[in-house]
C-alpha cells in the first residue's frame, strides 16, 4: 500500500476557508479539500496539473 503525504498549497487561505491539499501519486497528482478529506480527491496526470496550473496563474 502506498502512503500518502498531503501537503496544504501555499496559496491555500491563511483563515482556512479555501485549503487545497497536494500529493504525489504513482498515477499523478491527488488533490483534495482539506476541511473534508473523507470525501476523496481527485487525481489528474502531470501533465493535466501542469495545463490546470497554468489556467489558474492566468
Amino acid at each position: 500500500m502506498e502512503l500518502i503525504r498531503w501537503r496544504k498549497s501555499r496559496r491555500s487561505d491563511s483563515q482556512g476557508d479555501a485549503c487545497v491539499e497536494l500529493a504525489s501519486l504513482s498515477g499523478g497528482v491527488g488533490v483534495r479539500d482539506s476541511k473534508a478529506p473523507e470525501a476523496g480527491h481527485l487525481m489528474l496526470d502531470r501533465r493535466d496539473f501542469r495545463a490546470l496550473l497554468a489556467e489558474l496563474k492566468r
